[in-house]
């Protein structure tokens, strides 16, 4: 019943009276809202992880117009020349090629259910580690907007730009006369195809490429899949530094793990470590940025399929074929059939879209199989 007179008739119905608590209910709200969301916005990154300050505390940093470039360069097999470059992909860091766990084999058990019955049951590998048993130096990078390097905003983020970026380092390492054998994943991929592109049609600052080997990478727009979060970012407009400054570990371990495999999933100290690399320096303002990479690949297909179509370099893929972003069989067919002079080696079928870190052994051994077959 809502308000009424002297004579008992009605002024204000109780729906207006409903309406009005309504309205007063939310102002409240959103006056609540206000602070709390003020909070989460300026929540600090995590503190990196002792295996963080670790990778951190191992490398070093150049500058690249301004811009400071986190890499690490370890010395490694004596007597060897070789000099392999580590290019990582999105939205991760060069930390994709540091420790990583690897699991033992049961017949018939899935790994999954190894760490539950047989905790014991397990070995771990180091890719990094590998490699310097191989190569004289194994060198790595945080393109910028990744990792420890700058990601600076407003910024127009390319693939060019980063594989000058990698020319760069190469030329502050002073090994731009060396013959360099290139190992990518992903993202990394694309900047590796940008980087043949100018070696093959002798680009002035180009580097000497002696290899490469590429895993789990858009390479053919018509076959690869971006996640939902990706495609809304990429053309979010207005939408897009919302949902960035919205972005927690929860949504991010999430959206990531949808590209591992049901065995492989990572820890969740591994999550952390991948979102406090992302967090660092205000990254997760910049994803959407970085992230017209995906328009680049169809603008510029004919320049980075026509280089790997070409060249006379020594060409691999190492495949994950659970990876769902270049699906199985549909990515492998076109690859086999537009690069049939590249070797290709297609690892267990549980393995998805970051093979270095899902099968870190098969994944070595597949890399030097192919290193040591030339």
């Amino acid at each position: 019943m809502g308000w009424t007179d002297i004579d008992g008739n009605e002024v204000i119905g109780t729906s207006y009276l409903t309406s009005c608590r309504m309205k007063e209910w939310w102002v409240q709200v959103g006056l609540l809202s206000v602070p709390l969301l003020a909070v989460y916005l300026h929540i600090p990154p995590p503190r990196l992880s002792p295996a963080l300050l670790s990778w951190k505390a191992s490398g070093a940093f150049f500058t690249y117009k301004h811009q400071s470039i986190f890499y690490r360069d370890s010395t490694g097999a004596v007597g060897s020349s070789d000099v392999v470059i580590l290019l990582h992909g999105f939205p991760t860091s060069s930390y994709d090629w540091s420790k990583v766990r690897t699991w033992g084999h049961l017949a018939g058990i899935p790994p999954l259910w190894q760490n539950f019955y047989f905790p014991t049951f397990f070995s771990s590998s180091q890719i990094w580690e590998g490699l310097t048993q191989r190569f004289h130096r194994v060198i790595a990078l945080d393109f910028v907007g990744f990792g420890f390097s700058d990601k600076p905003r407003p910024h127009h983020y390319s693939i060019f730009e980063q594989a000058s970026i990698v020319e760069r380092l190469v030329r502050h390492l002073g090994l731009h006369h060396q013959r360099i054998n290139l190992l990518s994943h992903d993202y990394g991929d694309t900047v590796a195809q940008e980087l043949l592109h100018r070696y093959e049609n002798n680009k002035t600052g180009s580097i000497l490429i002696n290899s490469l080997c590429l895993s789990n990478g858009g390479i053919f727009p018509e076959t690869y899949y971006p996640r939902f979060i990706q495609k809304v970012l990429k053309d979010g407009g207005l939408l897009s530094p919302i949902i960035t400054r919205l972005m927690n570990f929860f949504f991010f371990s999430r959206g990531l793990g949808a590209v591992f495999g049901p065995y492989t999933q990572p820890s969740q100290a591994e999550y952390w470590d991948m979102w406090t690399a992302v967090r660092t320096n205000d990254g997760n303002l910049v994803v959407d940025s970085i992230l017209q990479y995906i328009n680049q690949r169809k603008k510029h297909r004919d320049r980075w399929v026509g280089a790997l179509m070409s060249t006379s370099v020594p060409l691999h893929l190492i495949y994950g074929p659970l990876d769902p972003v270049n699906p199985h069989p549909e990515f492998l067919q076109l690859y086999r059939k537009v690069l049939p002079m590249s070797t290709v080696s297609v690892l267990d079928d549980h393995i998805s879209h970051y093979p270095q870190l899902e099968d870190p052994t098969g994944f070595l051994n597949a890399y030097l199989n192919f290193i040591n077959s030339f």
